[in-house]
């Protein structure tokens, strides 16, 4: 038996006016999705724990079969572990946006208009940390290179426990109020506030803005954590994988946990990802002896912090075309039995831009005894009326591997 988790990061909505009152989830051809639903379950799955942010590190550790309130350290050393970067039980470390910032006369008055400065590309966020590496390392203070606008700070030796606010939660509001707070933040605060001086001349962002784009000019630090420990997957489910992603959040928790970590060229972690160069590189996974395969797809929730609602329906039409449909053809073909899960790891509605706590739709298609359920489709609607419920979402990864929970 293979098993699949096609995680759908941010899908799940609310309803919208100018939806007639549906959710891009319901008004979205998905006819592979809806197939499993016929043919499976669904159902909703509460993937936050009560109290908890809901961060997609939170939420993926979740999915993943980790209980957050047992497992999570933070964010960012997650992320560390994908780039590569050895902690110490010293070391704090931080998640570093660049971001797009309005040009008020005040700092404090300057509101975060976009929380990935337009989706700067990989080579040009590389190109500005060097400036932001000259300005601002120390002997304690080090930056290491991610992905798009993500990247790491890590403080050696440093103090915690402040409080720092994802800046895709705080669109288009003055930062004042969002600012850096804590005994010892200062460092922080600071450089947060410095780096709007040394990026917004960059030759980088004069050329963006030149071509009409927006801006990498400043940075915003926040998802403070510390040196995490997962169980080995396979000890504590007895089977082996790979995840497939285009973030280092997805990447670090699946290394982790003792699971590959299998790159795709073109995965970009946005609207116009390679989404069937993932589909191909789990199913070659999976054929080539893994036993299981977490997939991850960012773009819709990309497409709920840019309030891009068009751009959020087509993203996921294409997962459901080219990773869902093919997949399940593909394994068919090959003579594979296999179960497959398909879920958001949580809202991220349109008209907020942001993550909710809220429950996801999930739907679980096991091919070697589909059910007959003609009425079902796989939308929010649908999944609250099936009254099937997952109260802890850690336990979700034991139900699809049909372990007792």
């Amino acid at each position: 038996m293979k098993y699949i988790v096609v995680l759908v990061d941010g899908m799940a909505d609310e309803p919208m006016a100018v939806l007639e009152g549906k959710t891009p989830l319901e008004v979205a051809n998905i006819p592979w999705m809806h197939y499993m639903a016929t043919k499976g379950e669904i159902g909703l799955v509460h993937t936050i724990p009560e109290g908890m942010s809901p961060g997609s590190d939170t939420a993926n550790l979740s999915v993943m079969g980790y209980d957050p309130q047992r497992y999570h350290t933070g964010r960012s050393p997650l992320e560390a572990a994908s780039i590569g970067v050895k902690l110490k039980d010293t070391d704090v470390t931080f998640r570093m946006n660049f971001v797009t910032l309005s040009n008020e006369a005040n700092y404090e008055d300057r509101m975060i208009i976009d929380h990935s400065a337009g989706e700067v590309t990989t080579e040009e966020a590389c190109e500005l940390l060097k400036s932001i590496i000259s300005h601002f390392s120390t002997e304690s203070l080090h930056f290491y290179y991610g992905t798009s606008y993500r990247h790491l700070l890590l403080w050696d030796f440093g103090l915690e426990g402040f409080e720092l606010t994802p800046p895709h939660d705080i669109l288009a509001r003055p930062i004042k109020a969002y600012l850096p707070k804590g005994q010892g933040v200062k460092p922080i605060a600071d450089m947060m506030a410095a780096s709007y001086d040394v990026l917004k001349d960059h030759p980088i962002n004069i050329k963006r803005m030149a071509e009409g784009l927006r801006p990498a000019n400043a940075i915003w630090i926040w998802g403070e954590g510390k040196k995490p420990q997962l169980d080995a997957f396979s000890e504590k489910f007895g089977i082996m994988g790979s995840v497939i992603s285009a973030v280092d959040l997805i990447k670090g928790i699946g290394l982790l946990a003792g699971l590959k970590s299998i790159d795709v060229v073109g995965a970009t972690g946005n609207l116009h990802t390679n989404y069937a160069g993932k589909m191909e590189a789990a199913y070659e996974a999976l054929l080539g002896g893994d036993d299981f395969c977490y997939i991850h797809i960012e773009a819709p929730d990309e497409c709920g912090h840019q309030g891009d609602l068009q751009g959020k329906i087509k993203s996921i039409e294409n997962i459901d075309a080219f990773i869902v449909g093919p997949l399940l053809h593909k394994l068919a073909a090959a003579g594979e039995d296999f179960r497959m899960l398909v879920l958001p790891d949580h809202p991220t509605p349109i008209h907020l831009r942001t993550h909710t706590s809220a429950p996801v739709p999930f739907v679980l298609y096991d091919s070697t005894c589909p059910k007959n359920n003609p009425q079902y489709a796989f939308t929010e609607i649908a999944a609250l009326e099936s009254k099937h419920r997952v109260d802890a979402g850690h336990e979700m990864m034991s139900i699809l591997l049909e372990k007792k929970v």
